[in-house]
């Protein structure tokens, strides 16, 4: 590998961005030709990098058919900025498809086109450095300035030379990881048994439909499209399916109007200002609100297997939710045995099975491994989660007068709306209105007709931390 280039203090990013998924891409599209500052008229200096050759948005799970659960006005850029050139709209246009959608009248797309609008975006737009494995984030005393290496890589994923950048901000939008549990993680480790996550569903789904009998686990969206769609490819009478759950039962995800208002800004503000011990308690109690499953892919379920009953008998497939995985092993090298424990009725049984399908969820990324060397700065709540203020930046030492900014690792300050689409334009505007404080984003006060609390709360900005010794000057 060639080494570092020498760094060149005069050209410092104002923006530099770590990863590029659907936020950080709405930030960057957002970030696009504003201005730097009040008093700064360029454009703002904002560059991204991203590990993976190209953009892409869980392709395991691009099943024909599948539907995102937000409106297409939830694309990277409306909300905020409805003339934006990086809207969904006007990716149609681009591609003569506006009377297609308009006829079409769908207000929710297809992932696989949203996937595509995004890909699309993601060429178009300058500042995108893919093949970019950011290494390390450091503080920078002597130019107050950010310090980001990375390492830039080949076709194939191999180092090819190393690099460094300075900022005077970072955002961080590395996103979250599947989530295996503890007792199948040795199974799913090993090569032998088909035991993958479903965000590899896709790339196995052939090898999964040879074998004799599937499992699936985990009751949410994801859980039940592969359900549905093993459930199609399988011959009537021999289906040989089950589907099993932690929660009491497969329920649909809260999609009323008012209940839709925990997806507003007005939402997160009142969250952000409950008491950390009123958040962490809330959070489980609203699975309901993005852990359910949208009513249409239920019916689409008991369709199918009311179907199968038609000319006498029922399905061979088994939906048992209340249930969780103690124990798995494997059994004669080639299938699996899961030890299970119904909740509710306190029995224990065993299933033997030839794959499993992990419909389990994901989880955010750990910060620290990308800001490990900014790990004395960080104020830490009382479950040692970072801090993270209304206007989404890690609270740090004041020795770092740079600002670092999350996308999607702020559950524990923001609520259930981090991971949603539908608030992405929103937190990128909100961010960059901060970052440059000219505000080109005019943002609502109100954004819904629901009053969270009896009395206004003002925004719950966690106290700093006290002054640290910077890390170059440390003993």
């Amino acid at each position: 590998m060639t080494a570092r280039p020498a760094p060149a203090p005069d050209q410092p990013h104002d923006l530099v961005g770590i990863g590029i998924g659907p936020f950080n891409l709405s930030l960057a599209a957002l970030a696009h030709n504003i201005p730097a500052s009040t008093d700064d008229p360029r454009p703002l200096a904002a560059t991204f990098y991203e590990q993976r050759p190209a953009f892409h948005w869980h392709p395991g799970l691009l099943l024909d058919g599948a539907s995102l659960q937000v409106p297409f006005l939830a694309d990277l850029v409306t909300l905020a900025d409805p003339a934006s050139p990086w809207s969904f709209l006007n990716y149609l246009r681009t591609r003569d498809r506006l009377f297609p959608f308009y006829f079409a009248e769908r207000f929710h797309i297809q992932r696989a086109e949203y996937d595509a609008y995004c890909r699309w975006v993601s060429e178009q737009l300058p500042g995108l450095h893919f093949g970019h494995q950011v290494d390390a984030v450091r503080w920078n005393t002597d130019r107050v300035l950010f310090e980001v290496d990375f390492t830039q890589l080949d076709r194939d994923g191999e180092a090819e030379a190393l690099g460094r950048a300075y900022a005077r901000h970072i955002a961080l939008g590395i996103g979250t990881e599947p989530f295996v549990p503890e007792p199948l993680k040795p199974l799913a480790e090993a090569e032998a048994v088909p035991v993958l996550h479903s965000a590899d569903y896709l790339r196995h789904r052939e090898r999964l439909l040879a074998a004799e009998h599937i499992t699936v686990i985990g009751s949410g969206q994801s859980g039940a499209e592969i359900f549905l769609d093993l459930l199609r490819a399988r011959p009537e009478g021999a289906e040989k399916i089950h589907w099993l759950a932690r929660t009491q039962a497969f329920a649909p995800m809260e999609y009323s109007k008012l209940g839709l208002e925990h997806f507003t800004p007005d939402y997160s503000r009142y969250f952000h200002a409950l008491p950390e011990s009123a958040r962490d308690e809330l959070v489980p109690r609203q699975w309901q609100l993005h852990k359910g499953i949208d009513a249409d892919t239920i019916a689409a379920i008991h369709d199918e297997l009311y179907r199968r009953t038609l000319h006498g008998g029922w399905p061979d497939a088994t939906l048992t939710p209340g249930v969780h995985v103690r124990t798995a092993g494997r059994v004669a090298n080639t299938r699996v045995e899961l030890h299970l424990e119904h909740t509710q009725q306190g029995t224990r049984s065993r299933l033997t099975t030839d794959a499993v399908i992990l419909a389990t969820g994901y989880r955010e990324r750990p910060l620290d491994a990308v800001l490990g060397s900014l790990g004395p700065y960080l104020s830490r709540d009382a479950s040692h989660r970072p801090r993270i203020d209304d206007q989404y930046r890690l609270v740090l030492d004041p020795a770092v007068t740079g600002h670092v900014y999350v996308q999607n690792a702020e559950r524990h300050t923001h609520g259930v709306g981090a991971p949603d689409l539908g608030l992405a334009a929103w937190r990128s505007a909100t961010i960059l209105n901060n970052l440059t404080r000219a505000h080109p984003y005019p943002l609502p006060e109100r954004t819904a007709f629901t009053t969270f609390g009896l009395a206004p709360q003002a925004p719950r900005i966690p106290a700093q931390a006290p002054a640290l010794v910077p890390l170059s000057h440390s003993v």
